[in-house]
C-alpha cells in the first residue's frame, strides 16, 4: 500500500491531512476535482460529506496545464511571458488552493489527501482514481456555456467508466 503523507517535489504532489494508516483497506475512497470554482468547492463538500459518513478518505486533485498548454497560453495574443514565471504562479495558486482544502478537511474533521498535478483533467481523475482504488470520482457542474455544447468534464468522464462518477449540481 502506498503511503501519501509524503510531499514529492514537481508537478505530482500530494499532501494529507490526516494519517491513513490505521484506516482499513476496505474504506471508501472518493476522488474530487477541485479548481478552486465554486462548483467545485460544492463537490469537494459532497465528496468530504460522503467520506465521512461512509468512514472513508477524500483524494482532491488539482490539475493544472501542461507545460506545452502554458507555453500556448503564454505566446497567446503575442504578449510574451517567461515561463517559469507562469509555472510558479501555477504552483503559488495551487499550494494556496491546497491550504485552504487542507484548512477545510481539518475543520470538518475529513481524511484527506490534497494531489496537484498536470494534464488533461478527465485522464488525471481516472489515473490517480485507478491508482488509489477509488470507488467514487466527484465532480462540479461546468458553468460555461461552452461545455453545454462541446461536452464537460462529467461527460467525459461518464464516457470511461472508470468508476461510478458522480456530477454535483448546486
Amino acid at each position: 500500500m502506498r503511503q501519501h503523507d509524503e510531499i514529492n517535489p514537481g508537478p505530482h504532489q500530494r499532501n494529507q491531512v490526516h494519517d491513513t494508516s490505521a484506516s482499513s483497506a476496505s474504506s471508501a475512497v472518493v476522488v474530487v476535482g477541485i479548481d478552486g470554482s465554486d462548483t467545485s468547492w460544492d463537490a469537494l463538500c459532497w465528496a468530504c460529506g460522503e467520506t465521512s459518513r461512509l468512514g472513508g478518505r477524500t483524494v482532491a486533485v488539482f490539475v493544472g496545464p501542461t507545460s506545452a498548454a502554458t507555453t500556448a497560453t503564454a505566446s497567446f495574443g503575442g504578449a510574451v511571458v517567461a515561463y517559469g514565471a507562469i509555472q510558479q504562479t501555477m504552483i503559488d495558486q495551487a499550494e494556496e488552493l491546497g491550504d485552504q482544502i487542507r484548512g477545510y478537511a481539518l475543520d470538518h474533521g475529513v481524511n484527506l489527501t490534497f494531489v496537484h498535478t498536470q494534464g488533461d483533467t478527465a485522464a488525471e481523475l481516472l489515473r490517480i482514481a485507478g491508482s488509489d482504488h477509488a470507488d467514487l470520482i466527484v465532480v462540479g457542474r461546468s458553468t460555461k456555456a461552452r461545455h453545454h455544447l462541446a461536452g464537460s468534464l462529467g461527460r467525459r468522464l461518464v464516457g470511461r467508466h472508470g468508476a461510478p462518477i458522480i456530477v454535483v449540481v448546486p
